[in-house]
């Protein structure tokens, strides 16, 4: 073995200064006092090789002769005392941090765990060191070759005002899609397919927001009750494309399947978002497995409350990595630069990011993790997404975050579904949503797509199961319904759950066009759940985290029913309106201020009787509200610096029980408005067409909404 180099951390397969291919292989490990490189042949015969050179407390060396797709993995020696932290433990062979693939899975045996966990005495038993080897229970590392240069990729690019997001998961978007082939569905070359990128393409949407991606590992309470974790919150290697969803192979075939499905997005000018967990990794607490950090540094990696056996848990998963630490930042950094630079994604969502933005213990918008994104040049340029809270004190961070940062808005989520349920008091709240919440982003340069708008995510019901259940059912997790949030904030029109009622089924279908309608006009930029536009359901599951079957699966079938159809035709069309309009893409906040001698304004807000709503009105209930935007005066100026202007739109937007008489603004306001979306019709292929005369009634059904044209 050849003393190898420091940098690069990954293990990359490179030719060394006298001419012979190998391996270079590095290991930052702080505090540890020996690592051993474990190399393992196609039948896991084990070779152990010392690394001898340490520099900055990185163990490296280069191996001759190493090549693209050898498995490997690390075992580091060290003391055993829990009391103050110290968790080493040779026994245990763990991944590599910075492992390009992984080949094998996670099973939880006993043997993977670096005490015994199954000591009588269970208060103790993170203390008693466990000298099994779980080197056969443990998946391995494998060394790739990377030498893409993406040079035949071309980056949508997508500025963030024109951008519609589209969560999804990789498989659950694809296993049951019938155009593509069985062995691609539920893996990335079947999202590469052109079976579902036709539908992405048909949509309308500009991205897709990847649930996670990272390898990922199944805790151990969802295996004893013969459930996996589906949606992949749990992550161990934070280069790996999780090899679950490779059709091509896990020994390193991933890497390019991964790419290849991002080309084939980019080609159909969408853009890939990831959703990333750099918040805790799957090694849980001080009576979790010993995967992999843990058995590096258990104290360089992990928060530890001032009882060093305990950990800091701010993300309710039982473990939070300590971002301050250099090291733990450089880890998270290295692999969002992988992300961008070697595998093409375009930007990413970061759960619980405000346990990353955490200094010492408070939450802190000057935080190192922050200050780092802020002037690195690869980052700085990429989409940034932050769900801005975690689960400990002071998480709770919405329009905190910096500029340059977007955030996940559940203010807005709340204000809709409250509105249309019937259960805001007033509609102050609201209005401030709609037009991209001013409130809470017009700060510090930050603009109206700081507010990434969405009533429904991954993490709830699904939009259909809003407007169908009052209470979560979730007893498929095995947890006794204790799981998920009591606080769904949905209404079941009468009945809880699926039934035959035509009339509550037609009412729950047009709730279900009211809310994708609200979400798609509103200033900001919206966030769909793959399904809701075509009535994807759960069964009233607002927790299928561990639901890998049909419950977390896309049914392709739901379009078969004349109301899915017709639901899936009416977001097409709110999307190509959106598209269509700047007036509905903002760059910059409304002003509210008079633009013209005529005295119109860019925003404006009527009551039901016609009227410009005052102070009073906005603190009295009510379920109507008029929301005029005028496209008259739009901030901001094309590619070729000419004024941007557009059509104007009268937004009606009507939760009451019964039909409502709206009287339309007249002049200066609009002489005659063409009407564009009556959310009240049940045949949505086609707009109405009809005008109205300004001044003038029109009819709004009970519970629904129409969007017009102001006829110039």
């Amino acid at each position: 073995m050849g003393r190898g180099a420091p940098p690069p951390r990954a293990a990359r397969p490179r030719p060394a200064p006298d001419g012979v291919s190998g391996t270079n292989f590095a290991l930052w490990a702080g505090g540890a006092e020996a690592v051993e490189l474990c190399l393992f042949d196609p039948d896991g015969t084990e070779l152990r090789l010392p690394l001898t050179e340490l520099t900055h407390e990185i163990w490296h060396g280069f191996v001759p002769g190493v090549g693209a797709g050898q498995r490997y993995g690390y075992r580091v020696h060290g003391r055993w005392d829990p009391w103050t932290g110290a968790r080493w433990n040779p026994a245990k062979l763990l991944l590599d941090p910075y492992a390009r693939a992984v080949d094998g899975d996670f099973t939880l045996p006993p043997e993977v765990y670096g005490h015994v966990r199954d000591w009588p005495q269970q208060h103790v038993a993170d203390t008693v060191r466990d000298e099994r080897d779980s080197a056969p229970h443990v998946p391995k590392g494998v060394v790739v070759l990377d030498d893409d240069d993406w040079s035949d990729d071309r980056r949508p690019k997508t500025p963030w005002q024109d951008s519609v997001i589209y969560e999804l998961h990789v498989k659950g978007f694809t296993r049951l899609h019938p155009g593509i082939p069985e062995h691609l569905r539920g893996t990335y070359a079947g999202l590469a397919h052109p079976a579902a990128v036709e539908h992405l393409v048909r949509l309308g949407v500009t991205a897709v927001e990847l649930l996670p991606v990272h390898q990922f590992a199944h805790e151990d309470h969802l295996l004893r009750r013969g459930l996996r974790n589906h949606w992949g919150y749990n992550s161990i290697g934070y280069f790996a494309p999780h090899a679950g969803y490779s059709a091509s192979g896990t020994t390193g075939q991933q890497v390019g399947e991964f790419k290849r499905m991002v080309r084939a997005l980019h080609a159909a000018g969408i853009e890939v978002i990831l959703d990333v967990v750099y918040n805790h990794t799957a090694e849980a607490g001080e009576l979790g497995p010993t995967l992999s950090l843990k058995g590096v540094d258990n104290r360089g990696y992990y928060r530890l409350q001032s009882d060093a056996r305990r950990y800091a848990d701010y993300t309710g998963c039982g473990n939070t990595l300590h971002v301050v630490q250099p090291q733990v930042l450089r880890l998270i950094t290295d692999s969002l630069r992988y992300w961008v630079t070697e595998m093409g994604v375009d930007g990413f969502r970061f759960d619980l990011a405000a346990a990353l933005a955490r200094s010492m213990h408070d939450v802190d918008m000057l935080s190192p993790f922050l200050a780092v994104i802020a002037q690195d040049p690869v980052l700085r340029r990429v989409k940034l997404i932050a769900e801005p809270w975690d689960v400990g004190n002071g998480g709770y961070q919405v329009g905190a975050f910096p500029p340059l940062w977007t955030e996940w808005n559940d203010r807005y989520r709340d204000a809709v579904r409250d509105f249309w349920r019937g259960a805001l008091p007033d509609v102050r709240d609201l209005g401030y949503r709609l037009s991209g919440s001013s409130d809470l982003y017009a700060w510090g340069g930050r603009r109206p797509y700081a507010s990434v708008n969405f009533v429904t995510a991954h993490d709830g019901f699904t939009l259909r199961d809003l407007v169908t259940y009052e209470r979560k059912h979730n007893e498929a997790n095995g947890e006794g319904n204790r799981d998920g949030t009591h606080d769904n904030r949905s209404w079941n029109c009468g009945v809880e759950g699926e039934t035959d009622d035509p009339g509550i089924n037609a009412l729950r279908l047009r709730q279900q066009r009211n809310l994708l309608t609200t979400l798609l006009l509103s200033t900001g930029v919206p966030m769909l759940v793959a399904g809701d536009e075509m009535g994807r359901t759960q069964g009233g599951n607002n927790n299928a985290y561990c639901q890998d079957n049909a419950i977390g699966w896309l049914d392709w079938s739901l379009p078969d029913d004349p109301g899915r159809a017709q639901l899936l035709a009416l977001t097409r069309r709110l999307l190509a309106l959106r598209h269509d309009h700047p007036v509905l893409r903002r760059r910059a906040f409304f002003s509210g201020r008079p633009q013209g001698t005529d005295g119109l304004r860019d925003l404006a807000w009527f009551t039901a009787e016609g009227a410009e709503m005052t102070e009073p009105d906005w603190y009295a209930p009510t379920a109507t509200l008029g929301l005029y935007l005028s496209g008259r005066d739009i901030p901001g100026r094309d590619e070729r610096g000419e004024q941007i202007t557009d059509d104007s739109f009268l937004a009606v937007l009507h939760a009451g029980h019964r039909p409502l008489e709206f009287r339309l603004p007249g002049p200066p306001w609009a002489e005659t408005y063409e009407l564009v979306v009556d959310t009240g019709r049940e045949d949505q292929s086609t707009p109405p067409g009809t005008e109205h005369a300004g001044g003038g009634t029109i009819t709004v059904e009970a519970r629904s909404m129409v969007l017009l044209r102001v006829r110039t």
